[in-house]
C-alpha cells in the first residue's frame, strides 16, 4: 500500500503557469493537490506538522522549519546498502550551504528502536557534522516517522528480506518555506543532486 502511495504521489506533478518572457520557469509543486470549491484556488500538497527529536535531544518541529527551505531524507545508521552513498550527497549539500541560515537538513531514521539519540550523535560526528542546528538527525515514534515518509514521497517499511531489514527509497526531497515539496533527487546519482542544488539556489533567490 505504501509503495502504491509513493507511485501515486510521484505521478502527481503540477507545474505552475508559464512565466513571462525571459523569466525562469517556476519550480513545480509535487504531490496531491485539490481545488477549493468556493474560491477555485489550488491547495497544494504540504508536509504536515511534526515533532521529532534530534541528535542533541532537541525537539525539531514544524516551528523549526517554518519559513525555511530544507532538504529531507530517510535512512538508518546500520544500513548496509544505499544510506552511506546518500549521506555523502547530503554532505555535499551541507557543505555548500554551511553558511546559509535559510536552509536546513533533516534526516529521519526509519529504525528508531536501534537509532537512539546517542547513536545518531555518533553517526553525525562520524560524518563530520559539527553544526547540529543545521543538520538534524531525527528519531521519534516509529508510526509517525513511517507516516510522514509518505508525505515526502518516500518509502519506509520494515522488510526482513531486505538488506538491514528495511526498504527505503534513497530520495532526497526539497521543501520550500511553506512546507510544499518542490523537487527531489536520487541520493545515488550525483548529477541529480547537483540539479537539486540548482533548484535550492532558485528557491533561495525567490525568498
Amino acid at each position: 500500500m505504501r509503495i502504491l502511495l509513493f507511485l501515486s504521489l510521484t505521478a502527481v506533478l503540477l507545474t505552475l503557469a508559464a512565466c513571462g518572457p525571459g523569466e525562469p520557469e517556476t519550480l513545480p509543486y509535487l504531490g496531491r493537490h485539490q481545488v477549493d470549491a468556493q474560491t477555485g484556488d489550488t491547495i497544494y500538497h504540504r508536509i504536515p506538522d511534526f515533532s521529532f527529536v534530534n541528535q542533541d535531544n532537541q525537539t525539531v518541529s514544524q516551528e523549526t522549519v517554518d519559513g525555511k527551505i530544507y532538504v529531507a531524507d530517510f535512512f538508518f545508521t546500520s544500513c548496509p546498502t544505499i544510506c552511506p552513498k546518500v549521506k555523502q550527497q547530503m554532505l555535499r549539500i551541507y557543505e555548500k550551504y554551511a553558511d546559509e541560515d535559510r536552509l536546513l537538513l533533516l534526516s529521519h531514521t526509519i529504525d528508531p528502536k536501534r537509532d537512539t539519540i546517542a547513536k545518531l550523535q555518533r553517526y553525525a560526528t562520524g560524518l563530520g557534522v559539527a553544526n547540529a542546528d543545521k543538520w538534524h538527525f531525527l528519531t521519534g515514534d516509529k508510526g509517525e516517522l513511517y507516516d510522514i515518509s509518505g508525505d515526502y514521497m518516500s518509502i519506509a517499511i520494515e522488510n526482513p528480506d531486505a538488506p538491514g531489514g528495511f526498504d527505503h527509497s534513497g530520495y532526497i526531497l526539497l521543501v520550500d518555506g511553506k512546507g510544499h515539496l518542490r523537487g527531489y533527487a536520487s541520493g545515488l546519482v550525483e548529477e541529480e543532486v547537483t540539479d537539486l542544488m540548482e533548484k535550492i539556489d532558485r528557491l533561495l533567490a525567490e525568498a
